[in-house]
């Protein structure tokens, strides 16, 4: 079985800003030596936010449908209601109080979604 991994390197592209529709959220699996590791990213605008795909509450993915991590200006664990700052990855409601999702660092260079 292969490990499921938290991190990855910094500098990794992801592919184009606009791969993710403003408002939308895009998951991500990459293949390392180490393991796999399961993300996503949420666009605002032009910004980019990036959470290890790992609710707090079960240790489930979020997302029950592909790419379905977005509930209006909230993600959403699809599994058990809860909802979670976009920015801040912060638990806003349901079975999840005091917890946060936990960040994958992403930055946009020059118009690609790269890990930082």
């Amino acid at each position: 079985m292969t490990e499921r991994l938290i991190a990855t390197p910094a500098g990794i592209a992801l592919g184009p800003l606009d791969l993710i529709a403003d408002g939308a959220a895009r998951g991500f699996v990459i293949e390392m030596r180490a393991g796999r590791f399961h993300g996503f990213v949420v666009r605002r605008g032009d910004a980019v936010y990036g959470y290890v795909d790992r609710c707090p509450h079960m240790g489930l993915p979020l997302a029950q449908k592909l790419d379905d991590y977005v509930a209006g200006d909230m993600i959403a664990c699809s599994w058990h209601g809860a909802v979670f700052d976009t920015a801040s990855g912060k638990c806003r409601g349901g079975p999840c109080p005091g917890t946060a999702l936990t960040p994958w660092p992403v930055t946009i260079r020059d118009g690609t979604i790269v890990t930082a």
